[in-house]
């Protein structure tokens, strides 16, 4: 049985490796589903403190607030999921009370969302390309 986790530990390794390579984009683990995407399709979500109670989990689209971060897919079943398995809570590493209701309703205001998106279709040529611009955009 250690030899079979020890291989699983590698295959899964190996997975987030070559996803990396073949894109160049850094790879995540939803904390609903527990399925690796690239971060890009997965919503990140942070912990703002709240005076007298505790903790409130908020959405950060543009993954930009400071703090420890959690992935989620945009999707409603993953966020049942991780709350079902408490889930914000060890990601986040917070104590006490955490409320997900802003990412109840964030997540339902959002029709258009793929449950599980597809992997981005994006090559490496076109990653290059846009690398490229932004940084020649930014000597002047």
């Amino acid at each position: 049985m250690l030899v079979s986790a020890v291989e699983w530990s590698m295959a899964q390794h190996e997975f987030s490796a070559q996803a990396r390579e073949n894109t160049g984009q850094p790879v995540r683990t939803c904390v609903g589903c527990r399925k690796r995407a690239l971060a890009a399709d997965l919503l990140r979500i942070v912990a703002r403190e709240v005076r007298p109670e505790g903790w409130v989990a908020v959405p950060d689209p543009r993954r930009r607030l400071p703090g420890r971060g959690a992935w989620l897919h945009p999707d409603p079943s993953c966020l049942s999921l991780a709350e079902k398995r408490r889930a914000f809570g060890r990601a986040l590493r917070v104590s006490g009370n955490l409320d997900t209701a802003a990412l109840d309703l964030g997540i339902d205001q959002d029709p258009g969302c793929e449950p599980h998106p597809p992997q981005s279709s994006t090559s490496r040529e076109e990653l290059g390309k846009r690398t490229h611009e932004h940084t020649v955009k930014h000597q002047r």
